[in-house]
């Protein structure tokens, strides 16, 4: 009977050397697996973020500011996070496999670069302690030659704490007499909130979208209960009490020659229903042509959405507004119109968008790969893009200038791409069916041809409405955290809210930082110098 040859050796040694070259190989595999996964994954994430840098420069070229773009690039930035997230531990995975093996290099993943910390964030020095003596030769003669600083950066987490004012009584024993001295200001009658809580909860909620009712579970975390209906209580006392700002911030913005409007819905709580009310802005930029006046964002709230709204919020002004072609404005641009005419301007952003979505091919070819019906992609739709872009090449070199020289540029380089832009736009319109979507995109900017040439004979028009609209992206993001308003008065207090908030924004300056000292000053500012407290006045107070 034949007996089968072990593949094994009989000798001991000889089996742990064979064992001990198995796991060595295994090693090695796994190394260079992690190797592999580490560098895939590093490279996925590199490819995300230059896709992200590419699509940030598209949407700067080309001014898109449709809040579908905006979606995208959200979209992009958390894509990137995670991926960056994925191929940092894949880099330590494989970083640990490495370690087991002395024959196959590590992957040297390129890292994110990161800047400097602040220079304002104050530094903690922790020295470790030197040796007494050498290490080599026992020797304690030692001198220093430098150091090694490395910065980690850590946060404190937030402090609460209860100020006590103590208001001491006293008897004068000549004539009994009880004196004390008067009580501390709050924004709030007989208040129990300090200015910086309250600036927390005013930016919490209309700065960052954090509604009262998820700030109160986030207090209750921290050991600090306090009911929904107390908060909202401070919020309506905010309100009153910083309402001069808000009428200063209004007469400042309506003060203004050439102003930005638009609105955006708000769903409003009605009976077991909610309906859609809307948030109006007016914004006063006047940074594109050099204006040394201060840039501000007027909000006002409405139930609906009936002409009447924009009418009674601009009664007494008059100057150009730069608006989409919603109808509830055709009154303002009534002739004989008192006190003053309305002058139109038309936004080249909307119109530049009606075309775009014809001439949308990755959209097109996204909707085709998911079986849903896309549109045609028409050549006429993508040459009208070419040629408002051609516009904007123009206004990009001249932004910030003055308006007498945006107004030479304009006359020698637009005034030409407009005149041939119409002869086209009239010759592709005879061609077309009155129902064809070309056609109402065209039609859209030829019913309007005026109020889109009237930046050719003022150097303080821009092309786009893009102002006003960037003062309502707060809005839609506030919408999916919050819902909706609870009332008419809620919408109103939002109004108010947002206006201080996004006119700090605008002059660069933090809006809780902001209200936080407002809010201690105000009540012993005199009236005649609360516009010291105006965004683009204000100076914090030195401590």
């Amino acid at each position: 009977m034949d007996t089968a040859v072990s593949p094994f050796p009989d000798d001991v040694e000889a089996l742990k050397a064979l064992l001990a070259a198995t796991l060595q190989r295994a090693d090695q595999a796994e190394a260079q697996l992690a190797n592999a996964q580490a560098q895939a994954s590093a490279t996925e994430a590199m490819i995300a973020h230059l896709k992200l840098q590419i699509a940030k420069l598209r949407r700067e070229q080309y001014g898109a500011s449709a809040e579908r773009s905006r979606r995208l690039l959200d979209q992009m930035e958390l894509q990137l996070e995670d991926l960056e997230g994925d191929a940092s531990e894949d880099d330590l995975a494989a970083e640990a496999a490495v370690a087991k093996t002395t024959s196959i290099p590590a992957f040297d993943r390129k890292k994110p670069s990161r800047k400097p910390f602040s220079e304002h964030l104050p530094r903690e020095r922790v020295v470790i302690p030197a040796p007494c003596s050498c290490p080599a030769c026992g020797g304690n003669r030692l001198s220093k030659l430098s150091e090694d600083v490395t910065e980690t950066l850590e946060v404190i987490p937030r402090a609460w704490k209860v100020i006590q004012t103590v208001r001491e009584k006293f008897s004068c024993r000549d004539c009994e007499t009880i004196t004390q001295p008067p009580a501390p200001f709050h924004v709030v009658p007989r208040g129990w909130a300090g200015p910086s809580f309250l600036a927390m909860l005013l930016f919490e909620k209309y700065g960052q979208h954090q509604p009262l009712n998820r700030q109160a579970e986030r207090f209750a975390r921290e050991g600090v209960r306090l009911p929904t209906s107390t908060l909202a209580d401070q919020i309506g006392a905010a309100a009153f009490a910083l309402m001069p700002l808000y009428r200063l911030i209004e007469a400042h913005v309506l003060a203004a020659q050439r102003l930005h409007g638009d609105d955006t819905t708000v769903p409003v709580m009605a009976k077991g229903k909610a309906d859609t009310a809307r948030l109006w802005t007016y914004v006063r930029d006047d940074l594109p042509f050099g204006g040394a006046d201060p840039p501000a964002a007027l909000f006002y709230y409405s139930r609906d959405r009936r002409g009447e709204h924009p009418r009674a919020h601009l009664t007494s002004w008059s100057g150009i507004l730069q608006a989409d072609a919603y109808g509830g404005y055709s009154e303002l641009y009534a002739v004989g119109r008192e006190p003053g005419p309305i002058l139109e301007a038309g936004c080249f952003a909307h119109a530049r968008r009606k075309f775009f979505e014809l001439a949308d091919v990755e959209a097109t070819a996204r909707r085709r790969s998911r079986g849903e019906r896309a549109s045609h992609i028409y050549p006429i739709a993508l040459e009208a893009v070419q040629r408002i872009d051609a516009l904007f090449d123009v206004e990009r070199a001249i932004s910030g200038k003055g308006s007498s020289e945006r107004l030479a540029v304009r006359r020698d380089l637009s005034a030409p791409l407009m005149d041939g832009l119409h002869i086209w736009l009239t010759a592709q319109m005879a061609k077309l069916s009155r129902n064809h979507d070309l056609a109402k995109a065209i039609n859209y900017m030829l019913r309007r041809w005026d109020a889109f040439t009237r930046f050719l004979g003022d150097g303080r028009i821009c092309l786009t409405n893009n102002a006003a609209e960037r003062a309502l992206r707060c809005v839609p993001l506030g919408r999916k955290a919050w819902l909706f308003c609870g009332s008419d008065r809620g919408g109103q207090r939002a109004a108010v809210f947002y206006t201080l908030i996004q006119s700090a924004r605008l002059n660069d300056i933090d809006p809780q930082a902001w209200l936080a000292d407002v809010l201690t000053r105000i009540a012993e500012c005199p009236v005649n110098r609360l516009g010291d407290l105006l965004p683009w006045n204000w100076r914090p107070r030195l401590i």
